[in-house]
C-alpha cells in the first residue's frame, strides 16, 4: 500500500472483487483511485476474460493491452480456485476481513458456489454486498448473460432512439454502457457505506446494465410511459431542427450544433454565416417555420459551412456565443486540450510501456487527492502475498499451487 492510499478517503476498506469485464471492476477501479485495497479474484491460469478484450477485432490494434490497463490499475489479482473448497476456504476468509464484496456472477452460479448475500451475511454481518446484473434480479432475463450493447444499449430502446432516418441502428463501443454503469455501482456502495455508519450493518446494493440504459433513455422513455406519440425519424438533411444538427466544414471536419435558446440564438447563428437576412425571414420565423421548412434550412447551412474550416469556424461561433462542439475521433479526443486542463487522463509509469497516461475517474473531491495509479497485475501476480497475509505457510502455499487451489 502506497502513502497515497493510506490517507485517501478510503483508505483502509477492503473490496473483494468476483467479477469480469467491466461494470463491476470499473466501480472497483474508481474505490480503488480514492484508496481502497481491491483484491481481484481470478480462475488460475485463465483470468479475466476482459484481459483479452484488446486484441479482438474491431477493436485498435495495439501491443499494449489498453483495456486491461484501464480497469485493472490498481488491484491485486489473487488466483483461487472456487470449486475447490480449499479455495472457498480461502475466499471466505477473506470476505470476514472485508468492507465490500462485488461481483457480477449470475444467480445460478452465486447459489451453487454457495456466494449468495444470504450466505455470506453471517459471516460478516457488516460485508456491502453489490451486485451488478445485465437484466436486474428477478424477471424471465434474470440468469440472461447480458453486456453493454445488449441489455444497456439495445434493450432500453437507446440504440433505437440515436439514429437517423436514412441510418441504421449502431453498434455501442466497449464499454460504453458499463462505465456509466459503474459509477452507479460506485454510488450504491458509497450509500451503503454511508448507511452502515449510522447502523453498524452492512447490506446488499445492486444495479443493472437495463436500469442504467433505462435512466440514460429517460426522457424518451417517460415519454413513452406517458403514451406521447413518437415522430418518425428524419433523415440529417430534414433534421426537425437544423439547429440542433451535425455539419462538415471545408476542412471536412465534422462538428454538432446545440442552438437551444431560438430567440437568442437564431439571429447570431445568421450573423455567423453572413446570412443577416434570414433573420426576419417568414420561411424560419420560428421552431415550427424551421422544422416545416428544415431541408431548405440544413442546405443553406451546409452551404455556408463547407466554405471555411472549423478552425476559422470556431472563431465566428464564440465570437456569436453559438453552442457547439467538434466531432472528435478517440485520439483527437485523447489530445483535446480541454481533457487535459481538467485532468480527465492521468499520468503513471508502466515497467514495459514507461509513461503512459489512463482515463481518470470521474470523481474529484477537493482537497483530497486519488492515488496514482498502478500498473494492472498478472494473473495471480499478488497471490502468494496475499496467501501469506492470511497466516499460510510457505509449504501450503507450494502444496495449494501443486493442485491448483491457488496460482501464481
Amino acid at each position: 500500500m502506497t502513502l497515497e492510499s493510506e490517507t485517501s478517503i478510503l483508505s483502509g476498506i477492503r473490496v473483494i472483487e468476483l467479477a469480469t469485464y467491466v461494470l463491476a471492476p470499473g466501480a472497483t477501479t474508481v474505490m480503488s483511485d480514492f484508496g481502497a485495497e481491491v483484491i481481484k479474484i481470478e480462475r488460475p491460469k485463465i483470468g479475466d476474460p476482459y484481459r483479452y478484450l484488446s486484441y479482438v477485432p474491431p477493436m485498435p490494434k495495439s501491443e499494449m493491452n489498453y483495456c486491461w490497463l484501464l480497469d485493472g490499475r490498481n488491484k491485486r489479482s489473487l488466483a483461487l480456485d472456487l470449486t475447490s473448497e480449499e479455495g472457498r476456504k480461502v475466499l471466505l476468509q477473506l470476505i470476514a476481513t472485508a468492507d465490500v464484496l462485488v461481483t457480477n456472477f449470475q444467480p445460478s452460479i452465486l447459489k451453487k458456489l454457495r456466494l449468495t448475500y444470504e450466505d455470506l451475511q453471517p459471516l460478516n454481518d457488516r460485508l456491502i454486498y453489490a451486485s451488478a446484473t445485465g437484466y436486474g434480479e428477478s424477471g424471465p432475463l434474470v440468469e440472461a448473460p447480458g453486456f453493454d450493447m445488449t441489455a444497456y444499449w439495445a434493450r432500453s430502446g437507446l440504440m433505437d432512439s440515436v439514429h437517423n432516418g436514412d441510418s441504421e441502428p449502431t453498434l455501442s463501443v466497449a464499454g460504453q454502457g458499463d462505465h456509466p454503469s459503474s459509477i452507479t455501482l460506485f454510488g450504491a456502495i458509497m450509500l451503503a457505506l454511508f448507511q452502515r455508519e449510522r447502523s453498524g450493518k452492512g447490506a446488499k446494493v445492486t444495479t443493472s446494465l437495463l436500469a442504467n440504459g433505462a435512466w440514460a433513455n429517460g426522457c424518451m422513455l417517460q415519454a413513452a410511459l406517458c403514451g406521447a406519440e413518437p415522430y418518425k425519424k428524419p433523415a440529417r438533411s430534414e433534421a426537425f431542427n437544423p439547429l440542433v444538427n451535425h455539419y462538415v466544414t471545408s476542412d471536412d471536419k465534422r462538428f454538432i450544433f446545440c442552438l437551444i435558446q431560438t430567440e437568442k440564438d437564431w439571429p447570431n447563428l445568421c450573423r455567423a454565416i453572413d446570412r443577416p437576412d434570414l433573420i426576419d425571414d417568414p420561411r424560419f420565423a420560428g421552431v415550427v417555420e424551421r422544422a416545416a421548412a428544415s431541408a431548405e434550412l440544413v442546405a443553406i447551412i451546409d452551404a455556408a459551412m463547407a466554405t471555411k474550416t472549423l478552425n476559422q469556424w470556431a472563431v465566428i461561433f464564440a465570437e456569436n456565443d453559438l453552442v457547439w462542439s467538434p466531432v472528435l475521433s478517440p485520439q483527437e479526443a485523447a489530445r483535446d486540450e480541454q481533457m487535459i486542463a481538467n485532468d480527465i487522463f492521468v499520468d503513471f509509469k508502466h515497467p514495459q510501456h514507461g509513461l503512459l497516461r489512463t482515463v481518470n475517474s470521474p470523481l474529484f473531491v477537493e482537497g483530497s487527492q486519488k492515488v496514482s495509479p498502478q500498473p494492472a497485475p498478472g494473473i495471480g501476480q499478488h497471490t502468494r502475498e496475499v496467501m501469506l497475509s492470511l497466516g499460510y505457510e510457505e509449504d501450503e502455499i507450494n502444496s495449494m499451487v501443486e493442485r491448483g487451489v491457488i496460482a501464481y
